[in-house]
């Protein structure tokens, strides 16, 4: 992925929703929103779809010091993680932080990307070390 992260797993969708949820926690990140994007399809256009959820995480610390250095930067935030199931399967995927933020070009919020970058890869390694 050029813009992101993602792992792939033997654990249900449901059990990779709330895993997901713990290791963001774990990593300081709350989940603001959570969007059931099937469901969604389904009520909105009837279009069917295998389960997929888009859980917008924020990590207040490194929010705040991000927009402090670029106030326009809520309009990237927050930082998605998705959970999607693919036939067997389900594959969990977060957002490159650095290739996110990297769009405003400024180079005083790298540090905070870099970090937050680190703890989303921390939250797909400790899903799947569940599996492991």
């Amino acid at each position: 992925m050029k813009y992101g992260s993602k792992i792939s797993t033997e654990l249900s969708f449901d059990q990779a929703v709330e895993r997901a949820k713990a290791a963001l926690k774990e990593q300081g990140f709350g989940v603001l929103c959570e969007i059931d994007v099937a469901k969604t399809m389904r009520e909105k256009i009837g279009a069917e779809m295998e389960p997929y959820v888009i859980l917008g995480s924020c990590n207040p610390n490194f929010a705040y010091q991000a927009l402090r250095h670029e106030p326009e930067l809520g309009l990237l935030l927050p930082c998605n993680v998705v959970v999607a199931r693919r036939g067997d399967r389900t594959e969990i995927m977060a957002i490159d932080a650095g290739v996110m933020l990297g769009v405003t070009g400024n180079d005083a919020i790298q540090p905070v990307a870099a970090e937050v970058d680190a703890r989303l890869r921390a939250v797909l390694a400790a899903i799947d070390a569940v599996t492991a």
